[in-house]
């Protein structure tokens, strides 16, 4: 059984919250646009980190990490891309990995837009935990918690972080 904490889209910004709500976490993993390394690494120190780059991310956290990273968690098949969509419209540019071999769980970010939906075509729960940085449209800054015991999903929190711009 494996607790894990999902971000995305941080755009360089730290907050010590990330670390507050991560705790209970066995591992972390962000869908890009995490915007400096400084933030992967704090994060990396912290617990075990996965992450993807995102469109903003630069050549340094390039380097660092794939446009997608899949692997398996407990008895679960993981997918993580920044870009990646919705059901039913998911990005053209993971459209045929999703459709030829679907993972049971696919998280991406971009949107900044929090969603957590289930696919019944492919099978499959995607996360969107939404944006947890200060850059972007959102209106709310969230990160998702969820648990992975064997091939089952439990226990998953959305948390909402206080926006400082808004104190």
């Amino acid at each position: 059984m494996k607790r894990i904490g999902i971000i995305s889209d941080t755009h360089s910004y730290w907050d010590d919250k990330y670390l507050y709500y991560f705790e209970p976490c066995d591992e972390i993993w962000h869908a890009g646009d995490i915007g400096s390394v400084e933030v992967a690494d704090r994060l990396a120190e912290f617990r075990p980190f996965r992450a993807v780059c995102g469109n903003c991310d630069g050549g340094d956290l390039r380097l660092m990490y794939r446009e997608m990273n899949r692997f398996k968690c407990e008895d679960v098949d993981v997918l993580i891309k920044h870009i990646g969509g919705y059901p039913g419209n998911y990005d053209h540019s993971v459209m045929r990995t999703l459709y030829t071999n679907p993972p049971q769980l696919f998280i991406a970010g971009h949107s900044h837009i929090l969603k957590v939906k289930y696919d019944p075509t492919l099978k499959m729960l995607h996360i969107n935990p939404g944006a947890a940085g200060l850059q972007g449209w959102h209106k709310e800054r969230t990160l998702v918690r969820l648990t992975i015991d064997g091939s089952t999903f439990k226990d998953m929190e959305v948390i909402t972080l206080e926006d400082p711009r808004r104190r």
